[in-house]
């Protein structure tokens, strides 16, 4: 079903840094095909470098157990600086909060549906598995989404690429599971789909549904050809998430989500931070000016911030 990576030609003239799943190379063959047609060249012209990450090498326990989602870009953002790659193609969802210096978001390409999805052999829905049933997800956020909805359910941890989760439910290892909508419409998997789930009861992660192209701040010949291909509504709702994030220094280790949908001029925002275990929750939203954008993410944080219990943020 998917294809090998491409060759690297002997001199590209763009390298292409990224994670070698099934579904990181469908993002970067996709940004790929979108600097071809601005730069006027081939597709064989620009190379696509596969970067084994430490989070994938990681199996066997909860990333947050590990040190946070950075894990999934660290290598990547070592060959940037490193030059060895020129551009690096992220899951927005995947980029820690603040990155390394000298390393930017240069574009991002237009948001794919943000949405959740529920999937399952034997309930048609979260609230419909029979009591006791066991979720499999590796996301901090959904396991305290779903236990907030139902306390009774068992969450254990389902790490792995999207096809290797899709076995684990065939092979009932769990009940049920959670995917992100984007990564399996990118992979055409979306008959695995049982329900959709509503942004305002699971409110997706900061920047879920975005692809995201980092690049080294100091290459403006880069940077330039980048800015042709950036979505600037998605790029302004991605904006507005990140500085949620940063205000509370959003990682994997604390149930975090956020999503921005610009509309002309306007921004709407709704931001959630939760306990693992769903125990408490605080949600908030905001609406304004795309001008004053990052400004309402980081009100929103703030509220939240100032709502929480004292050892909110601390892991136990």
């Amino acid at each position: 079903m998917t294809q090998p990576p491409a060759q690297s030609s002997a001199s590209p003239l763009l390298r292409i840094g990224t994670r070698g799943s099934p579904l990181a190379l469908a993002q970067a063959r996709q940004v790929r095909a979108q600097i071809a047609a601005v730069r006027g060249c081939d597709l064989e012209e620009i190379a696509i470098e596969v970067i084994r990450t430490t989070g994938d090498k990681i199996q066997d326990r909860p990333l947050h157990e590990a040190g946070g989602k950075g894990l999934f870009t660290k290598e990547i953002e070592e060959a940037l600086l490193a030059k060895t790659v020129d551009i690096a193609v992220h899951s927005a969802k995947d980029l820690p909060t603040f990155l390394p210096p000298g390393l930017g978001i240069a574009a991002v390409l237009e948001r794919e549906d943000a949405r959740d999805v529920f999937i399952s052999r034997i309930a048609r829905s979260v609230r419909h598995l029979p009591h006791g049933a066991v979720v499999g997800t590796a996301s901090p956020r959904r396991e305290a989404l779903v236990r907030r909805l139902r306390p009774d359910l068992r969450v254990v941890n389902l790490r792995g690429n999207v096809e290797t989760r899709l076995r684990k439910l065939e092979a009932r290892e769990v009940d049920a599971t959670l995917l992100a909508l984007a990564g399996l419409k990118r992979l055409g998997l979306e008959e695995h789909v049982t329900a959709l789930l509503d942004i305002e009861t699971f409110v997706p992660a900061c920047g879920q549904g975005v692809i995201a192209i980092e690049t080294r701040l100091d290459d403006p010949e880069t940077l330039l050809l980048l800015r042709n291909i950036t979505h600037y509504a998605t790029a302004i709702a991605l904006a507005t998430e990140r500085a949620f994030l940063a205000v509370l220094d959003g990682s994997c280790r604390t149930p975090i989500a956020g999503h921005a949908v610009v509309s002309k001029d306007k921004v709407t925002f709704r931001g959630l931070i939760a306990r693992q275990d769903g125990s408490e929750v605080h949600e908030t939203t905001r609406a304004g000016l795309a001008a004053d954008a990052m400004a309402m993410g980081e009100d929103a944080a703030q509220e939240l911030k100032g709502r929480a219990s004292a050892d909110f943020f601390v892991m136990t």
